[in-house]
């Protein structure tokens, strides 16, 4: 009976952690190139009382076992990479990735990370920064005659001034083997890692990478009524090993009564 216990238990404990991860989707809804997280789950060991193909009688072995498994772990956390709604801004400086890939940003300690928000601003020096304030990467420098700044699909920025056009530079786009290895940091920023592989620098549009729209940004993959689903079957998962340890009490209780 102790053993239900336990193994209830950890079935509470992974429906918590799936509505904490639910409640952190819902709370991002509207945060630019955000990815929805979902969980995996994993079986516990199992207790083998009786091997299957054991010896039941001569020449005789059964065709299965008796195994009593030891509940549930979370077993990862993935996201999905799907692209999110594009939503017209007007902002000639926010950009949208059309397919696969990120944009790159230097922090100030000259490490760089990747993100799918492309809400760009210019600082005091012309550069163009995330919202945080870390630059593009390569730079790109609008200067200060620019009357109208123009990106294509390809990445390449050109500006208008008084004298003409002129191009400033070109925006590229990394992607990864294994992006579900990236490391969120929050920021709307995630890190390379071992599991992600290096990144892959390309042009965008060319080689299977996105292509590029401005005045436009990359809203949440997140769809509400996917989530609240997700969240009413953990709740009812949850309640339902909670009866599982409440049945177990009142059977270790009726067995006291009778030993009584």
């Amino acid at each position: 009976m102790l053993k239900a216990f336990s193994t209830a238990a950890t079935g509470m404990d992974a429906q918590q952690t799936m509505v904490d991860v639910i409640s952190n989707n819902l709370a991002n809804v509207n945060t630019n190139g955000y990815k929805r997280q979902q969980v995996n789950f994993q079986d516990l060991l199992y207790v083998k009382l009786q091997q299957a193909s054991r010896e039941i009688s001569s020449g005789v072995t059964a065709p299965s076992g008796v195994e009593i498994g030891s509940g549930v772990r979370t077993a990862s956390t993935t996201r999905a990479f799907s692209v999110g709604q594009l939503q017209g801004t007007g902002n000639e400086l926010d950009l949208a990735i059309q397919g696969d890939g990120f944009f790159q940003v230097t922090l100030p300690s000259g490490e760089e990370r990747y993100t799918r928000d492309g809400a760009f601003q210019k600082d005091a020096n012309g550069l163009l920064v995330n919202a945080s304030g870390f630059q593009l990467s390569p730079a790109i420098t609008i200067p200060e005659d620019a009357l109208a700044v123009d990106l294509a699909p390809d990445g390449t920025v050109s500006v208008e001034t008084a004298t003409g056009t002129q191009v400033v530079g070109a925006i590229q786009l990394y992607r990864f083997p294994n992006p579900g290895g990236l490391t969120a940091e929050g920021g709307n920023l995630y890190r390379e890692t071992e599991a992600s592989g290096a990144a892959i620098t390309g042009t965008p549009g060319e080689n299977g990478f996105g292509s590029i729209l401005s005045n436009y940004l990359e809203k949440s993959n997140v769809q509400m009524v996917t989530e609240l689903v997700n969240l009413i079957t953990a709740q009812r998962a949850y309640e339902i090993n909670s009866r599982a340890i409440r049945t177990g009490d009142n059977m270790l209780q009726q067995l006291n009564q009778l030993i009584r």
